[in-house]
C-alpha cells in the first residue's frame, strides 16, 4: 500500500493548479501543505479509489502522521470514507479516527458534507455526534455542529438545536462561527421557533451577533425582518 500512496500522491501533484493554491492560501490562512487541487477532481479521485481498494486506502492512509500528509490527502480520505458503502458502525469507525486529522473548516464542512448515509440512520447518528458536541477540542465541536445543520434542521430536532447550542461555550472563532451559520440556517427553516430562542439563550454576545448578521444575510429574509434584527443587538 505504500506504493499506492505513493501513486496517488503522484496524481495530486498531477492535477495541481497554482492559481488555485494560491486562493486557498488566502482563503485558509496558516494552512500551507496545499498543491492545489480542485474538489471536482479530487471527488473523481474519490469516487474512483473507493470502487476498488476503499477500504484498504482508507485503512493505512488514516494511520498516517497528518502532518506528513497533503491537505488533499486528508480531504481526499474525508471523500472515500463518505462515498463507502459500508455499515454506519464502520463508517462511524472510520470517522472517529479522521476526525482528529481536521485543523481548518475547509476539511471540516467538506468531510460533513460527504457523510450522507447519516440521512439513513438519523438517530445512529444523532447519539454518536453527542461526544463531539461536547468535546473540548475546537474542530471536534465544529465538526459535530456542521452535522447538524446538514441533516438535523427539521421539525422532529429543530428544539434540541437550540438547547445544544446554549451548551456550547468553546472560545474558538470556528466553533462560534458554525454555531452562528446553524442558527441562520435554523431561522431559514423555521423563523418562528429561532426567533423565540434568538429572544432567550444563552449565546454569548459574538456568537449572537453573528447570528444577527447572517440572518439578515439570508436572501429569504426581507427588508423588514433584516431592520428587527439590527434592532436586537445586546
Amino acid at each position: 500500500m505504500n506504493v499506492r500512496l505513493e501513486e496517488i500522491r503522484k496524481e495530486i501533484y498531477g492535477l495541481s493548479d497554482e492559481k488555485y493554491r494560491e486562493f486557498q492560501i488566502r482563503l485558509l490562512p496558516g494552512t500551507e501543505n496545499f498543491v492545489g487541487v480542485r474538489l471536482p477532481k479530487l471527488r473523481e479521485m474519490a469516487k474512483r479509489i473507493v470502487k476498488c481498494e476503499g477500504e484498504e486506502y482508507v485503512s493505512f492512509a488514516l494511520c498516517r502522521n497528518t502532518e506528513e500528509e497533503l491537505f488533499e490527502e486528508i480531504m481526499l480520505q474525508g471523500m472515500i470514507i463518505g462515498y463507502m458503502k459500508s455499515d454506519i458502525s464502520d463508517i462511524f469507525s472510520y470517522a472517529e479516527r479522521f476526525i482528529p486529522k481536521i485543523d481548518n473548516w475547509s476539511v471540516c464542512d467538506s468531510f460533513c458534507g460527504g457523510l450522507k448515509l447519516t440521512a439513513q440512520y438519523p438517530l445512529q447518528t444523532w447519539e454518536w455526534l453527542q461526544k463531539y458536541l461536547h468535546s473540548d477540542e475546537e474542530f471536534a465541536i465544529r465538526f459535530g455542529v456542521v452535522m447538524l445543520l446538514n441533516y438535523y434542521i427539521c421539525d422532529n430536532y429543530i428544539n434540541d438545536l437550540f438547547l445544544i447550542f446554549d451548551e456550547i461555550h468553546h472560545e474558538g472563532y470556528y466553533v462560534k462561527m458554525a454555531v452562528a451559520w446553524a442558527i441562520s440556517l435554523c431561522y431559514g427553516k423555521h423563523p418562528k421557533e429561532t426567533m423565540e430562542y434568538l429572544k432567550n439563550n444563552r449565546l454569548d454576545d459574538f456568537t449572537y451577533h453573528k447570528a444577527l448578521q447572517k440572518i439578515t444575510e439570508l436572501r429569504s429574509v426581507g427588508k423588514e425582518e433584516k431592520e428587527m434584527m439590527k434592532r436586537m443587538k445586546r
